[in-house]
């Protein structure tokens, strides 16, 4: 019997420290005290080269010249639009319209491992490695021509392509 106790004690404490590790960040308040607040970029790996990977407030602008840039926005019901026709060499910027945090990443969920540069968080460069808060966007440069599924990491289901040439 007491061992059965212990080892429901470890299961929980393993339970509890991976939903600590997997939530996504905390919203703070306006005025709310400021503690070791995590940057907004992700640092590059030593041994890998990594694209530019930068997560910014997207700010509201009517300029016609934004139609000329690569923009996937991401909504309550997934990527818009689905495929996207980019050359070698240029950035695409996942912008988060929805009501939840997304976390885009190269596919094959949960490895992450499609696009071929290694690095980032887990097995590609091409991976946000965090939530991206709502009003936010997270941008990639695509060095590497060929057909690029990606995902939601926060939600598997919800997808698209970027196709570069």
């Amino acid at each position: 019997m007491n061992k059965t106790i212990i080892v429901i004690l470890i299961l929980v404490v393993i339970a509890l420290g991976g939903y600590f590790l997997l939530r996504t960040p905390e919203v703070q308040a306006p005025g709310d005290e400021v503690s070791e607040t995590p940057t907004l970029e992700t640092p590059a790996p030593n041994n890998t080269e990594t694209p530019e990977m930068i997560v910014t407030p997207t700010p509201s602008t009517d300029d016609s010249s934004s139609v000329s840039q690569n923009i996937v926005t991401y909504s309550d019901t997934g990527y818009s639009p689905s495929t996207l026709n980019v050359k070698v060499g240029d950035a695409v910027t996942f912008k988060n319209s929805s009501s939840l945090s997304m976390w885009t990443a190269s596919a094959q969920h949960p490895t992450h491992a499609v696009y071929p540069t290694t690095g980032g968080c887990f097995g590609s460069t091409f991976d946000a490695c965090k939530g991206v808060l709502p009003g936010e966007s997270w941008s990639f440069k695509f060095d590497q021509a060929g057909n690029w599924k990606y995902h939601d990491h926060l939600k598997p289901s919800v997808f698209g392509t970027i196709v570069v040439k």
